[in-house]
Order: C-alpha cells, then structure tokens, then sequence
C-alpha cells in the first residue's frame, strides 16, 4: 500500500496540492518559531533576550502545531471524501480497511515530507525576521544573532509528520465510521463550551494591573471557539432550518448547505476559531494599550513580549485560517462540475450558478461570524469590565470590521472564483467527464 501511495502522489500531484501547502505553511512557521530556541541558546546571548524568544517559540510553536494538524485535516478530509468511490473500489477489491488507512497516510506524509523540505530556506529567513522584530522593540538585545539548528530543523519535520499523519488517519474515519464520531463529538463539545465558560467567568477573579488578566478570557474565548466548532454540523442546520431566502438561488442555496452539511463543517470550523480568537485578542489587546497609555505608564518587557505575541499569534491565524478556506473552498467548489453542468443543462444560467454559489458562501460567512463574535464576546466582556469598567469596548467595531471583511472576503471570494472556473468548461463536457 505505501508503494501505491507514492505511485498516487506522482501520477495525480494536483489533487494533493492543498494538503502540500498546508504542510509547507505549517512546517515554516514551526521551523521558524522553534529556531528561537536554537538562538537563545547560543553562547553569548543574555537572560532577557533569552527569556523573550524561549517564551515566543514555546507559545507560537504550540499554537503553530495545532494549527498545522487542522489545515492539514481540512485538507485531507476533502481529498478523502471526493475520493469514497474510489477508496470504495479497492475496498471491493480486496484492501482492507487497515490498508486503505495505511495508503492513505502513507500519501499524507510523503508530501509532508516535499513540504518540510521546501520550507527550510523560508523558516530560515522567517527566523531572522523575527530576531529583528524583537531587536526592534528593544526585547532582544542587538548582539543576538539568528540561529538555525537541530530543534528548529526536528521540531518542524516531526510535527509537520505526526500531524500529516493523524490528520489523514482521522480523514479516513471520518469517511468510514461517521456514525461513532457523531456520537463523540457533542461530548468534547460540551466539555470546551463548559471549559471556556469557567475559564472565561475566573477573570473576575483579578485585579484590573495583574500581569495575568488577559491569559483567562483569552483562553475562554478561544475554548468556547472550538465548542462551537465542533458543533458546526448542527449550528449550521439549526440556522437554515430559521432561515427563509427568497428566489430561485436563495432556495437553491439554502437546499445545497443542507444536504451538505457535513461536508461544510469544515469551513465553518475555521471560521469560527478565526472570528473568535482574532476578535478576542486584537480587542482586549487594543484596550490593555489604550489604558497603559492614558495611564502614563511605560511597558515592562514581560508587557511588550505579550503584545507582540499576541499580533504574531493573529497573524499566523489569519493566514492559515484563509489557507484551510481556499483550499478547503476551491477543492470542493471545483468538484461540484458535474453538478453545476446539470443545472446549467437544466436551464440555469451561468449567472444564477453564481447567484446560488454567492448565497451559499454569504451564508456560511453570517453563520461563522454569528458564533465567532459570540465566543469572542464571552472573553472580551469579563476583561474590559476588569480592566475599564466598560461592559463593550469602543476598539470592538473596528476590530469586528476588519475580521468580518477577511472572512467574507476569504470564503465569498474563493467560492465565486473558482465557480466561475469551473463554468468556463461547457456543460455536456463537465457532465460526461464526471458521470
């Protein structure tokens, strides 16, 4: 099976291209992170500096490490599921499940493998930028030189690996035994929604200048993210079952999220941990240095290391966040030729295709919001009532904004480009070259 997993990934490369990607990213910005701890413990650097980019490698790098297991697993969770009749076939044929498991894995981690090795000189570069980032806001002295070594280069290949690897063993379940999941899934969803109620209500339990404050709400918001990410099947549902569109494409696109739910908890998965994370954390980060600021206190060192994890963290969320959503978007958008071809034969227009497209992606962005905001709320309301008196942050609006414009952009956006790619082939084609 590994023999034809390599024989898969070198004949048919394009349809794992989003899983390399995914694992390209990942594996560069857990190199790059963890390349921190290669230059902290060089000789010569000082106890400050060394503080400052152990404690960015130890926070970055374990967000980084979860956020390569779920782009890969969005990834590799579409290639699976476009591929049931396929796997089915050889399943006839005689593989065993345990075989199928092995390919499958076996092809996650040989373009883990491309993937890690194309992201060595980027984490390099990566790497440096960053020592040059905290040289800058005078978190790390100047006489601190990048380093690149052991754990920057085995950090990254183990965890792009081991994540490829559980991520495609968990495709392959999701797709085999979808029922046992089901059943497991209200239960950790129940507990991150329980945990993140707690862990967001402990913020009243400090005082508004505790160098600790933002750590629980934070932690809140972000626990109360994936509680509703791993209800996103059933979110979804329970909204379109309220939800009443009018017209041809309104009826048409609220039929088709319907009947895909499951497919779609993808996407809605990343979009609420983009929305709630993003918003949670810019917010209560713009209010700690609005109120710093018009105390006329200068920043500690520990203050100044948490802003600029905080941005960093944001960043690195956003841009895997988008990546899950592209790639997640395109692949199963450019799989639905077939069916866009039969509506097209069946009167449509290409326009009113992408009318139904449109709503669809609109759709998914409210309802991604809607739960996002909700959890980021349940964080950012206990902080700025602590540390401002105020019940709602001024900052919030902006902050909303520009989170709300990137994930309508990011999921409207892929999801009509790639539709009017895939309209570009005639319709009697894309029904007989699928059928």
């Amino acid at each position: 099976m590994l023999v034809l997993a390599l024989r898969s990934v070198r004949q048919r490369p394009g349809r794992f291209l989003a899983t390399l990607l995914s694992a390209f990213l990942g594996a560069a910005i857990v190199m790059a992170f963890n390349s921190m701890h290669d230059t902290a413990g060089a000789p010569g650097v000082d106890a400050v500096s060394s503080e400052t980019l152990r404690t960015a490698a130890g926070v970055v790098g374990g967000y980084g490490t979860l956020l390569v297991f779920f782009a890969v697993a969005s990834a590799l969770t579409v290639n699976v599921r476009q591929r049931a009749a396929e796997l089915e076939l050889l399943r006839c044929s005689g593989a065993t499940p345990g075989q199928l498991k092995r390919m499958v894995v076996g092809e996650a981690v040989a373009v883990a493998l491309v993937g890690t090795a194309a992201a060595v000189l980027p984490a390099v570069l990566g790497g440096r930028l960053l020592v040059e980032l905290f040289q800058d806001t005078g978190q790390v002295d100047r006489s601190v030189d990048h380093s690149f070594g052991a754990v920057a280069l085995s950090s990254g290949a183990v965890v792009t690996l081991v994540a490829s690897a559980g991520a495609a063993l968990l495709a392959v379940r999701r797709v085999t035994r979808g029922r046992r999941r089901a059943v497991r899934r209200p239960v950790f969803a129940w507990a991150a929604l329980a945990a993140g109620a707690v862990a967001a209500s402990s913020t009243f339990a400090f005082s508004a200048t505790d160098e600790m404050l933002m750590v629980f709400p934070a932690q809140g918001a972000i626990l109360l993210s994936v509680g509703f990410a791993l209800m996103a099947p059933k979110l979804l549902t329970g909204v379109l079952g309220r939800l009443a569109l009018g017209g041809a494409s309104g009826w048409l696109a609220v039929r088709n999220l319907r009947r895909r739910a499951g497919e779609l908890s993808g996407i809605l998965m990343a979009l609420i941990l983009f929305t709630a994370v993003s918003t949670a954390t810019l917010t209560m980060q713009a209010v700690e240095s609005d109120e710093v600021a018009a105390s006329g206190t200068v920043k500690s060192v520990d203050a100044k290391n948490l802003e600029t994890l905080n941005y960093t963290v944001v960043g690195i969320i956003v841009v895997f966040v988008c990546v899950m959503l592209v790639n997640s978007l395109y692949a199963a958008t450019t799989y639905r030729g077939r069916e866009f071809g039969q509506q097209r034969l069946a009167g449509a227009t290409p326009g009113q295709v992408l009318g139904v497209v449109g709503v669809e992606g609109l759709v998914l962005t409210v309802v991604g919001l809607l739960f996002g905001t909700a959890a980021a709320l349940a964080g950012i309301v206990p902080f700025t009532v602590v540390r401002s008196d105020a019940v709602l942050p001024g900052q919030l609006v902006g902050v909303w904004v520009a989170v709300a414009a990137v994930g309508a952009a990011a999921t409207v956006g892929t999801s009509l480009f790639t539709a009017r790619r895939v309209l570009r082939t005639p319709a009697v084609r894309a029904v007989g070259a699928t059928a």
